[in-house]
């Protein structure tokens, strides 16, 4: 299962961010709502990563047509760099005084951030539109915090950061999903 190792890391991130900041100021019922799909978008997610997993992977890539992901030192650096920086961020907003509410955004931020460096060693672009997402919804909560308005950062840098990785990533294994299946009922011949 070391094939979808990535998948599971960003679906345990997802869910995590979900089920930590969903809550005020969100109405009770709409937070657990949203913490009710998030767990179901997880098991969606090994759903799809235990089908896939049957399939034959192609010599060099993941199984999707994507290339493989790498799990080695360079990923450890960028990890450890990743950790450092976050626990670093959350002393350095804390003497500076910033509300609790800055740390989730400082987390989301750090962690798109991240994906920048992933993206060049794993030579998968596709990896930039996550970066892109998360650090920018991290941007936008730390303004929100430091503008006056911290209440409604976590939902903006925690719920909807975790719900962005678990619908991409749903819907980066239903496509390769369903592909192989129409593969299937038509025998596998093209027309």
């Amino acid at each position: 299962m070391t094939r979808f190792l990535g998948v599971y890391i960003g679906a345990g991130f997802g869910l995590v961010f979900v089920l930590a900041n969903a809550g005020p100021p969100l109405d009770p019922a709409l937070a657990l709502v949203l913490r009710g799909l998030a767990v179901a978008a997880l098991a969606g997610v090994v759903a799809l990563t235990l089908v896939l997993a049957r399939r034959p992977a192609p010599e060099g890539g993941s199984g999707d047509g994507t290339p493989a992901l790498r799990f080695g030192p360079f990923y450890g650096a960028v990890v450890a760099a990743e950790a450092a920086l976050i626990l670093g961020g959350v002393q350095v907003l804390r003497l500076l005084g910033a509300q609790d509410q800055a740390n989730v955004c400082w987390i989301a931020l750090v962690v798109g951030l991240h994906f920048l460096p992933l993206a060049w060693y794993w030579r998968t672009r596709e990896i930039l539109v996550v970066a892109l997402y998360l650090s920018s919804l991290g941007a936008v909560g730390l303004a929100m915090v430091f503008t006056g308005h911290p209440a409604w950062a976590p939902f903006v840098s925690g719920v909807l950061s975790g719900a962005g990785m678990l619908g991409g990533l749903l819907v980066s294994l239903a496509v390769p999903f369903f592909a192989g299946r129409r593969g299937a009922g038509t025998g596998g011949a093209s027309a």
